[in-house]
């Protein structure tokens, strides 16, 4: 599991690292010409969306890798066993969460598909709702991998660390 969600990390880190670039390149783009006194009415939208995506990748990223914020005093507090219990707690509500967020996600998606960009009307918002129930698959399985993890430990009676 841990090859799994490793390889899905990096997928995700290179897709926001993308998405992220073509923001800044956007960006630049948007000021450059507006300088020139030329109009590009597509670059708010098209910059906002791949901005939307790569903090949809990040965000992921982060719950695999545990980055969020988030309140630890009680969690440092705990050792072994009770720290993963609490853990799996906690990964339970996101699990709870996430599955919320996906089912959502689908239907955002499925309900807003052929919804059109204002400033590219051959473009359409599927894609850009698309995110949401892609970032929740990948924090679930992200959240599975914690599980499993925590179920390691208890069973090896190791100190949780």
């Amino acid at each position: 599991m841990k090859k799994i969600t490793s390889i899905l990390e990096k997928i995700q880190i290179t897709i926001g690292v993308i998405f992220l670039c073509v923001f800044f390149g956007i960006i630049v783009l948007q000021i450059v010409t507006r300088h020139l006194g030329i109009s590009m009415i597509w670059t708010e939208e098209a910059a906002n969306y791949s901005f939307i995506w790569a903090v949809f990748m990040g965000a992921a990223v982060m719950v695999n890798r545990r980055e969020h914020f988030n309140f630890d005093f009680l969690v440092q507090k705990l050792k072994g066993k009770k720290r993963a219990y609490l853990s799996i707690f906690n990964d339970a509500i996101l699990f709870i969460f996430n599955i919320c967020i996906f089912l959502l996600g689908v239907q955002v998606v499925s309900e807003f598909w052929n919804y059109t960009w204002s400033s590219i009307p051959q473009m359409k918002m599927g894609y850009v709702w698309l995110v949401i129930p892609v970032m929740a698959a990948t924090m679930l399985i992200y959240t599975i991998s914690h599980f499993i993890e925590h179920i390691r430990v208890i069973k090896a009676k190791e100190v949780y660390e």
